[in-house]
């Protein structure tokens, strides 16, 4: 095996690693709260933690691996991340459970933007979009087997092996590191945002934490509004941070650009919707509907099928096109299909009531993700194409973290048919919201005609 083979492997399992376990925690709700006790809020918590850590330490992560080495920062995550994993497969409690996941989040920062560095770093520009699009088919098939594979390890085995099964993967890619030696710092790094880490880190864990635990203590309490308060002051504070700062953690210079600003704008409720809807009909699924986790799995596989078959399609038309026609009908497409779910009752009918929506959901998802992230990659300069992909990962992490923060504003204490369909109608509001904003927001690439058998070409605004 040559390097480039090796580097493009090791960056591929990597990222695989960090992408499978958050798409194979939803499956393991169920069971683990049965086994830990703290019903929906443990439940949320499960994923929240995993989610805060990650969204919010990912631009940090990105400056450590460009500043200290990526193999180097690949391998103290990969390191951290079998040690974290240890952590939740032998959880006592819930407490012990919820802390291994937040370090594990953490330990996922690392690796994900560090994969792909490599490769950049490793590729001539000319192999690099192959060897990108390798690592993305990938890396998405986590999210295709993540749910399936988890289903049927929480069936036959225990929620528990999901977290020891990490150890293999792991354990290869640290011996296929081995040849590929190691790398320096970088003599010319600038200062690590600390400060910024530390701030967004306080305002995401206090606005999240507060989010969650108002069910149980209210907003009255002190333990409901104070650290909702706190969060929110810490935000604030964040970006005024970032503003004057002269080596900021989020380069806030990228929001003038009309695509990237608006982009991430619809990222954010639109992941928030690609978070709130899987997770509600996934436990609903189990928990009401009396599915096992393999068949929840198997139940809510259509979308990532239709996603992995499709978005490449969809990809291209949208360069051919322009993305705002996508960026819009996407979103309701998927609004729809949520909707089409509101028709379940408590004599549950998969066929009937879910397989129509989630077939449409699919279909709505495939439109969305590649217009939507060619638009946003789109609106940067390539030489600012990697923070630019860090910054929008980190916003559809954190609108993953809150919009499951939010679930138990949304749908009460638990998850059953009045509070899925609850679910299902915010999921579908926060949908046709990201539409909207698309529409208003995104501009699509000027088309000049090119003298080249006067075909159109795109050229940038």
């Amino acid at each position: 095996m040559d390097r480039r083979t090796r580097v493009l492997v090791v960056a591929i399992v990597v990222s695989f690693i960090a992408f499978l376990d958050g798409a194979v925690i939803n499956v393991a709700l169920p069971s683990l709260a049965d086994d830990l006790g703290g019903g929906l809020a443990l439940q949320q918590w499960a994923v929240d933690a995993y989610l805060l850590t990650l969204g919010s330490l990912i631009l940090l992560a990105g400056s450590l691996s460009d500043s200290f080495g990526r193999l180097r920062i690949i391998r103290i995550g990969l390191y951290g991340f079998a040690a974290t994993s240890v952590i939740c497969a032998v959880a006592p409690d819930g407490i012990v459970f919820v802390l291994g996941r937040a370090l594990q989040g953490a330990a996922g920062a690392l690796l994900v933007p560090s994969s792909l560095a490599i490769i950049i770093a490793t590729f001539s520009k000319e192999e690099q979009g192959r060897a990108i699009g390798q690592w993305t088919a990938w890396t998405t098939s986590a999210f295709l087997v993540g749910p399936l594979f988890g289903g049927v390890l929480v069936d036959l085995l225990s929620w528990r092996l999901v977290f020891w099964i990490n150890l293999v993967p792991i354990a290869v890619v640290l011996v296929l590191m081995h040849a590929l030696g190691r790398d320096e710092p970088n003599p010319d790094r600038d200062p690590i945002d600390w400060v910024g880490a530390a701030l967004g880190i306080v305002g995401l864990g206090g606005a999240g934490f507060a989010l969650i635990e108002q069910g149980r203590f209210g907003w009255g309490s002190p333990v409901g509004w104070a650290p909702l308060v706190v969060g929110l002051v810490a935000l604030v504070v964040f970006v005024l941070w970032e503003r004057r700062t002269r080596h900021p953690m989020l380069p806030l210079s990228l929001f003038r650009a009309r695509n990237f600003a608006w982009g991430n704008v619809a990222t954010l409720f639109i992941y928030a919707a690609f978070s709130l809807g899987p997770f509600a009909m996934t436990i609903f699924l189990q928990e009401f509907g009396g599915f096992s986790a393999t068949l929840a799995g198997l139940a809510t596989l259509p979308p990532t099928v239709m996603l992995v078959l499709l978005g490449s399609r969809f990809g291209g038309l949208s360069t051919r096109y322009g993305p705002r026609i996508f960026m819009t009908l996407g979103p309701v497409v998927v609004a729809v299909g949520y909707l089409l779910t509101l028709t379940v009752r408590q004599e549950l009918n998969y066929w009937a009531q879910f397989l129509p929506g989630i077939l449409l959901i699919g279909l709505g998802m495939a439109i969305t993700v590649a217009p939507l992230t060619s638009a946003i990659l789109g609106a940067v300069d390539p030489s600012r194409a990697g923070i630019g992909s860090a910054v929008n990962n980190a916003v559809a992490r954190i609108a993953g973290l809150v919009a499951i923060a939010s679930i138990g504003v949304i749908v009460g204490t638990q998850l059953d048919v009045g509070g899925y369909q609850r679910a299902a109608f915010a999921t579908a509001a926060f949908l046709v919201v990201g539409g909207i904003i698309s529409w208003i927001g995104i501009r699509n690439p000027v088309t000049a005609v090119g003298a080249v058998e006067g075909r159109p070409r795109r050229v940038s605004r």
